[in-house]
């Protein structure tokens, strides 16, 4: 069926043939085809209307973030390990952005990026955290890269963490520490200097690798 739909050149949305069609074009029985796109359903490679039809579907990262989530919880009982390696890769991502973060904001401002710190520090300055900052924060950062997988990762890995951060070992870290390093990585992007806001970057993560024993 993947063959099929790349030799074909077909897009997401567009429609496919109906069973009997497939069956006839594929030459397979009716079972091994429902098998096939039920499993290719729940990746996202076809979409199922019932009513209307079967469909390309518009792949997503729902898959990983299902087994990443469920690694984590395991994680959560044993030595950590799956937490601190999605912690590792989210951190590659940021840090081996610099260089192009940097670039873009150097040439075109960083007006979208500061009311955003704002309202961090006025929710920290009430002791409260942020989450939808946060995540606001780092969106902002890599959407002007026109990389969209980019933010896909790092938003199944946000989503992932927020669902065992609360379970995490050790003192978590304040609202004000939470919003004084994200007003250091904005100051930093000023400076147009990728080395700096790299550091800073790999200072944005030490609060969770101190919860977590590192």
């Amino acid at each position: 069926m993947k063959s099929y739909i790349l030799e074909r050149g077909l897009k997401a949305g567009d429609p496919l043939p109906n069973e009997q069609e497939l069956m006839a074009q594929l030459g397979v029985g009716r079972h091994p085809l429902r098998e096939a796109m039920k499993a290719l359903q729940a990746v996202g490679i076809i979409e199922i209307r019932h009513g209307y039809g079967t469909y390309v579907g518009e792949v997503n990262l729902q898959s990983l973030e299902d087994g990443l989530a469920f690694r984590m919880s395991q994680s959560m009982a044993g030595d950590l390990r799956d937490v601190q390696n999605v912690l590792e890769v989210r951190q590659a991502i940021e840090v081996g952005l610099a260089d192009d973060v940097v670039e873009h904001f150097k040439h075109h401002g960083y007006e979208t990026l500061e009311p955003i710190v704002e309202r961090m520090e006025a929710q920290a300055a009430e002791g409260n955290y942020f989450p939808d900052e946060d995540w606001a924060f780092h969106q902002a950062l890599y959407e002007p890269l026109g990389n969209a997988l980019v933010i896909d990762l790092l938003s199944v890995f946000w989503r992932t963490f927020a669902q065992v951060d609360a379970r995490l070992p050790g003192a978590r870290y304040t609202p004000a520490d939470a919003a004084a390093w994200h007003r250091d990585l904005l100051n930093t992007l000023k400076t147009a200097d990728p080395t700096s806001y790299a550091t800073s970057m790999k200072s944005h993560f030490h609060g969770i690798h101190t919860r977590l024993g590192e």
